[in-house]
Order: C-alpha cells, then sequence, then structure tokens
C-alpha cells in the first residue's frame, strides 16, 4: 500500500498524504478531500487499518490538540482579569456572573499550605480589590445559602 524509503520504512502513499494534509491544512472535509484525490470512501475506510496511515492521522490530531490548549493559556490570564474586571460591572448579573465564573476557576485545594495561612499570606491574586473580594465573598454565601455549593466543588467551605 505504502512506498518503501531508503531505510527500509513504510511511508504514506502521495494520495493518502495529500488527503491528510486537505482536511488537516486546507479546511476540506472528508468527502471534498476524496473527491479532488479519487479515493473511494471504502479505500478511505480501509486506510483506518493501516497502522501507518492511523499514526499519522492520529498525530496530526494531537497536534491540533496541543495547539489550542496553547491559544487558551496564552490568552488565560487575560482572560482572568478580564473577569476580574466584570466584577466591579455596574450591572449587577454581570458582577454576579463574574463572581461566579471566578469562583469556579479558584483551585480545589489551596497551593500554599497551611503555614502560609498561619502568617496571614493572602490567597487572593494581588488584583483583587477589595470590593471585588466583597461581591465575591456575597456570592459564596448565596451559593452556600441556596445549596448550590456542591457545585462550586467545595471552594464554599
Amino acid at each position: 500500500m505504502g512506498k518503501s524509503s531508503k531505510c527500509g520504512k513504510r511511508r504514506l502513499t502521495t494520495k493518502q498524504l495529500g488527503v491528510l494534509n486537505d482536511l488537516f491544512f486546507a479546511g476540506f472535509d472528508e468527502e471534498a478531500a476524496l473527491e479532488k484525490h479519487g479515493i473511494r470512501r471504502r479505500t478511505y475506510d480501509r486506510w483506518f487499518f493501516d497502522e501507518f496511515f492511523w499514526g499519522e492521522f492520529c498525530r496530526r490530531i494531537e497536534r491540533l490538540v496541543y495547539q489550542s490548549r496553547l491559544i487558551v493559556a496564552r490568552y488565560s490570564a487575560h482572560a482572568a482579569a478580564k473577569l476580574v474586571e466584570l466584577t466591579e460591572s455596574a450591572k449587577e448579573e454581570t458582577a454576579r456572573k463574574a463572581c461566579v465564573d471566578i469562583i469556579k476557576l479558584l483551585p480545589h485545594r489551596p497551593r500554599k499550605g497551611p503555614q502560609a495561612e498561619e502568617k496571614g499570606e493572602s490567597q487572593l491574586p494581588d488584583q483583587l480589590s477589595e470590593d471585588a473580594a466583597g461581591r465575591l465573598l456575597a456570592v459564596l454565601a448565596e451559593e452556600k445559602k441556596s445549596g448550590r455549593c456542591a457545585e462550586a466543588k467545595g471552594a464554599c467551605g
């Protein structure tokens, strides 16, 4: 099915690589990519039983997943800062939702040990104003009263 390279390893065919490139880089759907390369659906389905094709297909998916994680990581600090800004919103519902989202983002376990708490070290980010912290506490109290504390996965205490 595939060609062998000089060192004896099997490579994907030009058609297999073309279909993969169209699927992953050119934005084609399966049908369009198969039609472009003159591949029947049955042949394409058989390629998934080929360890080399399957391996390359999976590697390309993994690369896309890591690229999306990188994008999310790159913008997460900006998104968190924006949420903190929204806690100061004049619209109560917007501020409340921002507080709830921040609560959901809080780690389940504090990063600092009990000794840090005894020394009075704050768990709150430096950018969180007293007013924003007060709103967060108010939302926590509301969540606890309404029995939705379990949704916050123990963040209520």
